[in-house]
């Protein structure tokens, strides 16, 4: 399993990194968020249906992809009210006229709800690759969130005792939440030396970020397991060889551009 995983990220994290570095004279970025989250939020249509729930797929997929290209394309027409009244309006207006009866509001809800999840929170890091100095903001709410998972993974592994949650993954132990924290805030403290990533936070503030990243990545994949467990699923795709699906790639980072994107816009 560990050497599936390292092979994966040996082709999966260049193209993340160029994406984010070079958005411009194209926005790849933008691109890369687009193409992971209509591949997420599919599989989590998929869960759905699985679970006996018929989300209204394609409706689901058209809206994901508008709140996620909406700040790029910086139209008062695709705003994030307008989009989500619009998403509601005309999901409903679907489930009455669609054939199928039973169950037509549960799928209504799951077609909402992978709407907002993937769509409006994966929106959240294309905002903040457009604000100043968006590239490095990108890639600390990145790094540490990677960082946060790598090390309650491995120290979860090695010397993990007591159960984190074990009614929703028992394989989360208290030790690796802990090792979690300690790996977001040295990665974050990095982008404060004197570097090419360097981003304008002192001490103090890059150990609050990497606190709050770690803490809202790992609620939001403590969220994606009670999903799976929900939807009696292991893994919400295999299309990633040794991480499961795109839906299980994206759990703990879409809460981390949120948190770092408001970081940004209230206190800096």
């Amino acid at each position: 399993m560990l050497k599936k995983r390292f092979l994966t990220a040996l082709w999966a994290i260049p193209i993340l990194v160029a994406a984010v570095w070079f958005d411009q004279p194209l926005p790849w970025f933008t691109v890369l968020v687009a193409i992971w989250g209509l591949l997420a939020v599919f599989e989590f249509y998929r869960m759905g249906e699985k679970a006996k729930i018929a989300p209204i797929t394609y409706f689901g997929l058209l809206w994901t992809l508008l709140f996620i290209l909406s700040p790029q394309l910086d139209n008062d027409y695709l705003t994030p009210p307008i989009l989500l009244a619009s998403a509601v309006v005309l999901s409903l207006i679907w489930i009455v006229l669609r054939q199928r009866r039973e169950g037509a509001f549960i799928g209504w809800a799951w077609t909402l709800g992978g709407i907002l999840y993937i769509g409006w929170l994966l929106s959240y890091f294309v905002g903040l690759r457009g604000l100043e100095d968006g590239r490095n903001w990108v890639f600390l709410a990145l790094l540490v969130t990677f960082a946060s998972d790598t090390a309650a993974y491995f120290v979860g592994r090695a010397l993990g005792r007591h159960k984190l949650a074990p009614r929703i993954s028992p394989a989360k132990t208290w030790e690796g939440t802990i090792a979690g924290f300690v790996g977001a805030i040295v990665i974050a403290l990095l982008f404060t030396l004197p570097t090419p990533l360097q981003l304008p936070i002192g001490y103090g503030q890059a150990v609050l970020l990497g606190f709050l990243v770690s803490l809202f990545g790992q609620l939001g994949d403590l969220a994606e397991s009670l999903l799976k467990r929900n939807t009696g699923v292991k893994d919400s795709g295999n299309w990633l060889a040794g991480h499961g699906g795109f839906l299980d790639r994206i759990d703990s980072i879409v809460l981390a551009g949120v948190v770092v994107y408001y970081y940004v816009v209230w206190a800096i």
